[in-house]
């Protein structure tokens, strides 16, 4: 018998996003269950073993998963110090992000399997951890909750290309998300493939629908907001941090990509913070 979980028992006060810390038991659990919701979960600390209905897997410290409504699976501790992290988000959210995010569909939440496994590495595993600190400091409103997921999902979709991707360009297009390399703009990403810029420009339109400068702004815009939410940088730095020293341009693609600028961006989700002691 699976066990079903809703959101409007967890999501309270209109609350569109709910944070959850807990140390596994080492028992298997009685049954799996599913919910309404759509889940994020990472292993902060130990191994997990994670039951899905006809398989299970060791997870280990890094390892995140993506569970869509309706996948049954359940969680259990192998060892005294499994920990992981659980994010609750509203089905609503989810949904919307989709229709003003198209590129996300096929990944992630947006996946057929209904269950999709990333891992994260120390570095960015420390940074996921940052933002969710971040979360819970916040009113956890729609402004918060894609404030935190946007970033995520947008670094693990563009480690997913399709299959008949040159290798070559899915390398760079990942050196790319390194900001040593996106300040250089779109020169920085074609430097990484050690080809002629306008082959580059022609295989990425062919493969992945945008051109070189299109691809590195994205990925600066999305670094730009992690960091407008979990620094205390001026836009300016943050702007010339990006490669973007042009604080018109900066603006324009912000706004274009955030629907927003990036100080509305920021007073919008730092409003109701608490801040620590």
């Amino acid at each position: 018998m699976i066990h079903t979980l809703f959101h409007r028992d967890i999501l309270k006060d209109s609350r569109k996003v709910h944070l959850t810390r807990a140390t596994l038991k080492t028992a298997r659990p009685r049954r799996l269950h599913d919910h309404d919701f759509f889940e994020v979960f990472w292993v902060q600390n130990g191994r997990v073993r994670h039951h899905l209905p006809d398989s299970a897997e060791i997870l280990s410290e890094g390892d995140i998963g993506f569970i869509s409504p309706g996948q049954p699976h359940g969680l259990q501790g192998r060892g005294s110090d499994a920990l992981i992290v659980s994010i609750c988000f509203h089905p609503a959210l989810v949904d919307a992000l989709a229709i003003h995010h198209p590129t996300v569909r096929g990944h992630l939440f947006w996946a057929d399997s209904g269950y999709v496994r990333r891992h994260r590495g120390i570095r960015e595993l420390a940074a996921l951890n940052h933002a969710a600190v971040q979360l819970e400091r916040s009113t956890c409103d729609t402004l918060a909750a894609e404030a935190f997921l946007l970033p995520l999902c947008a670094d693990l979709t563009a480690e997913a290309f399709p299959e008949n991707v040159p290798h070559w360009l899915s390398a760079a297009c990942i050196a790319a998300r390194d900001p040593a390399v996106f300040r250089d703009g779109s020169a920085g990403l074609v430097a990484q493939t050690g080809k002629a810029h306008p082959h580059v420009s022609r295989m990425m339109r062919k493969y992945l629908g945008q051109t070189p400068s299109d691809y590195v702004n994205g990925i600066r815009m999305n670094y730009a907001a992690r960091v407008l939410t979990t620094d205390d940088l001026s836009i300016s730095a943050i702007a010339a941090d990006c490669g973007i020293p042009n604080m018109s341009h900066f603006h324009k693609l912000f706004r274009a990509a955030h629907g927003m600028t990036p100080l509305q961006y920021r007073q919008r989700l730092q409003r109701g913070i608490v801040q620590p002691g």
